[in-house]
């Protein structure tokens, strides 16, 4: 069985299954619990849990649910625009911003949700239960008070495209600040030598 699927518009994961066990009147009850993520690799991200008896039902049901709860998750460039704590239940975890080209630096179920919401950069890490599960909820919690908090305060976020002028602005600054350090370097040695051949020809006058 694949735990990546993708569609036309977005890419499923599954994160977790589980077997359950029910007891019941007629005797146990076997059935599965699936945790999918699904997104657009755009900023739109849902997860959810599936439960059907058998567990291509509890994918189907898992993403069916995900596309209902979906958010629209705010990028900057290709990160998220500011760091973030979160506490789900046992699940606890950071989310920072990190410069474009960091790549996503965070832990399976972490990765497979920034990943499906289309973040390209970013550095996370987690401090509670090591449960993929619950670590995936905690994350999807942490994107969503992202968007609340980008929504409520009126914070402007940056396109790629920008992100990309702005380094490149960078680079030439830098470069032009390299340039002078070097012609001021060979001048000032320039300067000593001149200094030291007057010096000498004064001497020996």
């Amino acid at each position: 069985m694949r735990d990546h699927i993708t569609t036309d518009a977005f890419e499923e994961k599954v994160i977790q299954i589980s077997r359950v066990s029910k007891k019941t009147k007629g005797g146990n009850s076997i059935g599965f619990s699936v945790v999918m993520v699904v997104g657009d690799k755009k900023g739109k991200i849902g997860v959810a849990k599936g439960k059907a008896p058998d567990v291509v039902s509890a994918i189907k049901k898992g993403v069916r649910k995900a596309k209902k709860r979906m958010i629209q998750v705010p990028i900057n460039g290709t990160t998220v625009p500011f760091r973030i704590r979160v506490k789900k239940g046992a699940a606890e975890l950071i989310l920072k911003p990190a410069p474009r080209g960091t790549g996503v630096i965070a832990g399976g179920p972490v990765r497979a949700v920034v990943e499906a919401a289309g973040i390209r950069d970013i550095s996370s890490k987690i401090l509670g239960t090591n449960n993929k599960a619950s670590n995936a909820y905690a994350t999807f919690e942490a994107l969503r008070q992202i968007a609340n908090l980008v929504k409520i305060k009126g914070i402007k976020l940056r396109s790629v495209a920008q992100v990309e002028k702005q380094e490149k602005v960078k680079e030439v600054k830098q470069q032009e600040n390299a340039k002078k350090k070097v012609v001021k370097k060979i001048t000032k040695s320039t300067t000593t030598k001149i200094i030291k051949s007057t010096t000498k020809k004064t001497k020996a006058k």
